[in-house]
């Protein structure tokens, strides 16, 4: 094939290789940019991390009511393993993940990896329940270092058209990976009655862990961060593995650097987390964490308690369990109703999917947003009603909600995250703008219950509805819009 962009000697970014739409031999436009194998590759294996951390989030769920059957453990020593995984995401995604800029996509594509089947195989064989938070915030710690460098693999390695939808094909695997996780903890509490079945949960895990790391070995690293760091023999010998085809086109690559490659450029973003508040970044990083910060606080709360009711209407829950029969019956209900939360997850993301480039980040965030308070207000107003109007007003706004979160903020937040940065400090800014979100979910895991004993569910669903009003207008003052965007360009 021929293309219609410069000759191969011409000097060219990358970017504008990997967006280029070829001609086939008699002239046919091709009406997409073909991915390559290389190209599909990274983003088959950058979904694992997302699967795990969905699967093991939720996972911790069903386990905890057998953890705290098999070591006795109070509420506090319970709110402490609840949080550890959000904790360890927490402190990854700020001071692992940033180390992408410094190390490289590749190689930290593959440590994040070690890292969690290493914690994951530890936490299987745990003697108490601090060893099992020690372990669980080990495990947060290698996803949370994942949240950056995962969008960072996808979003430098494709074109710019396809970008979103592939970020967001990939986050999906979060909520599949929690119905997997949900559905794992059912069959296994279901055939096995015995309160240590929680460890087998988290052993499924391994060894699909221990394939994507040999798989993270066989990618090519970014081009894009290469030649950040001058290096660009090696970008070009790397954009070649990238875009490499049958028939072989370009047969040569020849790069030049963008606006950001320059040697001023590179010098001025050189520096630690200040950075991401000089003022050219300032907006970034704005509209990257406070809008995610927001999301998460939201999310985490209704998470808290929702799974609660569901399983109480499926079924008759007993409150206090005096048995280990009683217990497993108990997480099964649990587990189903957290399954079906689940697939409203799962729906809107692939409602995101679909939209996101085609309406916008920024407007899917703003509508995601106000969505979500609508379906927080049909929950409050559900407390002022008795009957079969309370019920379908409760569900009804529990699922309107989950289903806009997924649509709005909590696709579009990680997909802003990844692309508003310029490409020396993405995978910094990325990773700060998911560790300050995390603040959100680790302070409502801890607070949430006290909150909700203290001042009621009305009043906190009152003050989530408000919260999630505040996301949409901050996201609508600092809005930049990267649908379709040049990453080059950004920043």
């Amino acid at each position: 094939m021929s293309a219609n962009t410069p000759q191969d000697t011409d000097a060219r970014s990358i970017q504008s290789y990997i967006d280029e739409t070829p001609f086939w031999k008699d002239g046919t436009e091709t009406t997409t940019v073909p991915l390559t194998g290389m190209q599909w590759r990274i983003w088959l294996l950058a979904t694992a991390g997302k699967f795990f951390e969905g699967m093991v989030v939720f996972m911790t769920g069903v386990a905890l009511p057998l953890m705290v059957a098999e070591f006795g453990i109070g509420a506090t020593e319970k709110g402490v393993i609840s949080a550890a995984v959000l904790a360890g995401i927490l402190v990854g995604a700020s001071l692992l993940g940033s180390m992408a800029d410094t190390y490289g996509r590749k190689a930290m594509f593959i440590v994040e990896l070690v890292l969690f089947c290493a914690f994951l195989v530890a936490l299987t064989f745990s003697g108490s329940w601090l060893w099992i938070a020690i372990f669980l915030f080990g495990m947060g710690a290698a996803l949370g270092c994942d949240y950056p460098t995962a969008h960072l693999v996808i979003s430098e390695s494709i074109p710019s058209k396809d970008r979103g939808r592939l970020v967001l094909g990939a986050f999906a695997f979060q909520a599949i990976g929690a119905l997997v996780g949900t559905a794992i903890g059912y069959v296994i509490l279901a055939n096995a009655q015995d309160v240590t079945a929680w460890r087998w949960m988290y052993a499924t895990a391994i060894i699909p862990a221990i394939l994507v790391i040999i798989g993270r070995f066989f990618i090519c690293d970014s081009p894009h961060w290469l030649m950040s760091k001058g290096r660009q023999e090696d970008a070009e010998r790397e954009i070649s593995r990238l875009l490499r085809r049958d028939p072989n086109y370009p047969k040569s690559f020849k790069l030049k650097p963008s606006k950001h490659d320059t040697p001023e450029a590179l010098a001025q973003n050189k520096g630690n987390y200040a950075t991401l508040f000089k003022p050219k970044n300032r907006r970034a990083t704005i509209l990257a964490s406070v809008p995610w910060f927001i999301q998460d606080l939201a999310t985490y709360g209704i998470g808290i308690f929702t799974p609660t009711i569901l399983a109480a209407t499926i079924g008759a829950k007993s409150d206090h369990p005096r048995n280990v029969s009683e217990i497993i019956h108990n997480d099964i209900l649990a587990a189903k109703g957290a399954a079906l939360l689940d697939v409203l997850l799962v729906v809107g993301i692939l409602f995101a999917i679909f939209l996101s480039d085609r309406v916008g980040r920024i407007k899917l965030q703003i509508f995601g947003f106000i969505g979500c308070a609508v379906g927080l207000g049909m929950a409050a107003l559900s407390l002022n009603t008795t009957g079969g109007t309370e019920m379908w007003l409760l569900f009804g706004g529990f699922m309107l909600f989950n289903f806009m979160t997924n649509l709005g903020p909590n696709a579009q937040t990680y997909l802003i995250a990844g692309e508003v940065f310029p490409t020396k400090i993405r995978g910094r800014g990325a990773g700060f703008a998911a560790s300050f979100a995390k603040i959100g979910a680790v302070l409502t895991a801890f607070l949430f219950p006290i909150l909700l004993k203290d001042f009621g569910t009305q009043v906190l669903l009152v003050a989530l509805i408000v919260a999630s009003l505040i996301g949409a207008v901050v996201t609508y003052l600092y809005r930049i819009e990267t649908a379709g965007k040049n990453l080059e360009d950004m920043g």
